[in-house]
């Protein structure tokens, strides 16, 4: 069964970019820089049959933007996990037009069958996975950063990838893509 999920892919001068934060802070399982994305729907383990008719009712979205790219900032470094950080993450800032491409994922995935998303959409890039990290060393690291990212990229698509069966996924495959227009 593949485990799927779609995102936008990073450029590569944002992720070398964004690899400059890779380092010390014991304990962190740093992702690689040709993984990194933003995830619109995580899917998870489905059978090949859903994994053809989502790929195809994805493309229904390709239109959302209008055939405009979509403009994605990433605003700053933070955690998940507060008491027991479990990913440190760059932000990516709020957009509406963002916000509802996710929301057609989502009806996309509950039309073939999926349980719904329980978290709420927080659009961000992992940079690494915390381990046995106390919330004290995640904070100072933080501190150490805390400053405006102010880096921003266009996306023209988005993109269907597929993970091993792991802890903390990569290296992922991209399966489909889904141009703007």
């Amino acid at each position: 069964m593949p485990r799927l999920f779609t995102a936008f892919e990073i450029p590569s001068q944002i992720a070398a970019q964004l690899a400059f934060f890779r380092g010390g802070l014991h304990g962190a399982r740093w992702m690689e820089p040709q993984d990194y994305h933003v995830t619109l729907r995580f899917f998870g383990d489905i059978d090949a049959r859903v994994a053809e008719a989502l790929a195809a009712d994805l493309a229904e979205t390709e239109s959302f933007s209008g055939g405009a790219p979509l403009r994605l900032e990433l605003d700053e470094i933070g955690v998940f996990g507060g008491r027991s950080p479990r990913a440190l993450y760059a932000r990516v800032k709020a957009d509406p037009l963002l916000t509802r491409l996710q929301a057609a994922h989502e009806a996309i995935a509950r039309r073939n069958g999926l349980p719904p998303e329980t978290r709420k959409f927080a659009p961000h890039v992992t940079l690494a996975r915390l381990r046995g990290v106390s919330s004290g060393a995640a904070g100072v690291w933080l501190a150490e950063r805390a400053f405006p990212l102010g880096l921003a990229f266009e996306a023209a698509r988005f993109a269907l990838f597929s993970s091993r069966d792991s802890v903390g996924g990569g290296p992922y495959r991209l399966e489909a893509v889904y141009p703007f227009g």
